[in-house]
């Protein structure tokens, strides 16, 4: 269909379609700049809309970063506990989960960027720290089974969970701007160390699941 003047007309986005773009305008603008950093005249530029468009989607420039930070949170969250849903061994389901943290960081470094920085209302302590108690509970209570079946005591497995959770997490702030070597040799690095320490390292290790 053209317009009058020859140019065609644009198809008016339905509500959900106009916040799914603002939530992916407002993604890369807060990652770049931060929260504070970025003002509600650019998200509104960037979109190509007006800031009472905005407004009325999400009620101020902190109600989108909010939306953004939890979009984010979900896909996340919901990517380590499908790797640690699954049935296998203690160390594979800690491959996979450090797999998952890393390709989230690959596949959607602005959401990862944005999970590290300022906090939105709903989560005050931090996202990515309400993220990380999250997934320490899960671990938690794997490295208690396999702590149990190893004549050791199972109530170690909180403390252990966190140093675990907190190895995997630092390592990928870290690989975050490195991006060498790849995922999976990372991956397989990290596993090294926390299931052989450092007196009994592989020289080259390698994953053991079939991905």
């Amino acid at each position: 269909m053209q317009a009058s003047a020859g140019r065609p007309v644009r198809s008016r986005m339905t509500g959900p379609q106009r916040r799914s773009q603002l939530i992916d305008v407002g993604r890369g603008l807060f990652a770049a700049r931060g929260l504070d950093g970025t003002t509600i005249e650019e998200v509104a530029a960037a979109a190509g809309v007006s800031k009472p468009v905005i407004y009325e989607h999400f009620g101020s420039k902190e109600g989108l970063y909010t939306k953004v930070v939890e979009s984010e949170f979900r896909i996340l969250l919901d990517s380590i506990n499908d790797s640690l849903a699954v049935e296998a061994k203690p160390r594979v389901l800690v491959e996979r989960a450090a797999l998952a943290l890393l390709g989230y960081i690959e596949e959607r470094t602005d959401g990862f960027r944005i999970l590290m920085r300022d906090a939105p209302p709903s989560q005050p302590e931090g996202a990515f720290s309400t993220l990380l108690s999250h997934v320490t509970a899960r671990v938690e209570h794997i490295l208690s089974d396999e702590f149990s079946r190893r004549g050791f005591s199972s109530a170690d497995g909180a403390m252990y969970a966190q140093m675990l959770v907190g190895m995997v997490a630092m390592t990928g702030q870290w690989w975050l701007d490195s991006r060498t070597p790849d995922k999976r040799a990372v991956a397989a690095h990290l596993v090294n160390l926390a299931w052989n320490g450092l007196t009994g390292l592989q020289k080259d290790p390698e994953l053991r699941d079939e991905g």
